[in-house]
This record gives C-alpha cells, sequence and structure tokens, in this order.
C-alpha cells in the first residue's frame, strides 16, 4: 500500500514547487509584519489563528472516526486503500499545516498580547500539547494503518475520538473565561 501514487511525477513536482513558494511567500510576509509590525497586525492574526486552528481540530475530529471505519474494513481491500489515501492527505495537507500555523501564530500572539503572562495562557498551552501530542498519536496510526498494522478496535477509534474534545473545551474555556487571571 505505500507504493499508490495518486499523482504523476510532474504533478508531484509542480506540487512541490507551489508549495515551496507558498511556505516562501508566507515567510517573506511573516518576517516583513514582524519587522514593521503595523497596527493591524495582530487583528489578522488573530483571525488566522482562529481559521488554522478551526483546520486543525476538524482534522483532529476526523481521522479518528475515519479509524472507526477503516478498522471494521477488510485489510488490503479496496475500501482499506481508500481510506488510506484519505487519511494520508487529511494529515499531510489539512492537519500538518494547520497545526504548525496555529502553534507558530499562536506562539506569536502570545507573546506580542500577553508577553506569555497569566496561568490561564499556560494551561491553554498545556492543552494545545496535548492536542498535539494526540496529533502525532493519529499520524503514527495513519502510518501503521497503510502498513496493515492497526492495533486498536473501532470502538477503541470511536473512544479515542473524545480526547481533542476534551482538550479543546478546555482551550475555549482558558481563551474566554481566562480563569486564574
Amino acid at each position: 500500500m505505500m507504493g499508490l501514487k495518486a499523482t504523476s511525477a510532474s504533478e508531484g513536482r509542480k506540487a512541490r514547487i507551489k508549495a515551496s513558494m507558498s511556505i516562501a511567500v508566507v515567510v517573506v510576509l511573516a518576517l516583513l509584519g514582524w519587522w514593521f509590525e503595523p497596527d493591524w497586525l495582530y487583528g489578522w492574526l488573530k483571525v488566522l489563528h482562529v481559521v488554522a486552528v478551526m483546520s486543525w481540530m476538524v482534522g483532529l475530529f476526523y481521522l479518528p472516526r475515519l479509524f472507526v471505519y477503516h478498522a471494521d474494513a477488510v485489510a488490503g481491500g479496496e475500501v482499506a486503500t481508500t481510506f488510506v489515501v484519505m487519511e494520508q492527505r487529511l494529515v499531510k495537507v489539512i492537519m500538518n499545516p494547520a497545526m504548525m500555523v496555529s502553534w507558530g501564530v499562536g506562539l506569536w500572539l502570545a507573546w506580542s498580547g500577553f508577553s506569555f503572562v497569566g496561568l490561564w495562557l499556560w494551561l491553554k498551552i498545556a492543552a494545545v500539547i496535548g492536542l498535539t501530542v494526540f496529533h502525532m498519536y493519529l499520524s503514527r496510526s495513519a502510518k501503521r494503518f497503510a502498513q496493515g498494522e492497526n492495533t486498536l478496535t473501532a470502538r477503541q477509534w470511536r473512544m479515542a475520538n473524545e480526547i481533542p474534545t476534551v482538550l479543546m473545551i478546555v482551550v475555549v474555556i482558558m481563551v474566554i473565561i481566562k480563569p486564574f487571571s
């Protein structure tokens, strides 16, 4: 299953070039924003952070749900192969970039808006670390599924699906209520 190719080599090369150019543009814009720090930047960074977090959370909710169905699929069958492609694309195209943007922009906002002061902020960061650890577990699980090595049942994946929900609730409480501030 690891030899699956969804695109041709030239399409893959074009996609890598586009991705590299996009990353370069984002890095240049981030450096310019950091250097000049215009008044409007903080608000737009909050928008970017919220969109990135929403995208990341969608992946954290959806990937375990895919695993629920994948765990019940016949190993090596057409359905299982489809799930492998879906899972890998979800991780690589949505979840990983969204997590990186969430962390990068979130740390910038924490530094420039709060100077990393406040117990609520550190509790939020702890919950986000938990989300990141769960993300890494899901990424590794997607690789194991691709190799036909899943060890959890569909029921266990359903239970695992609650982990990001609990952590998200902690994050939202810390951001909105700001207890201990």
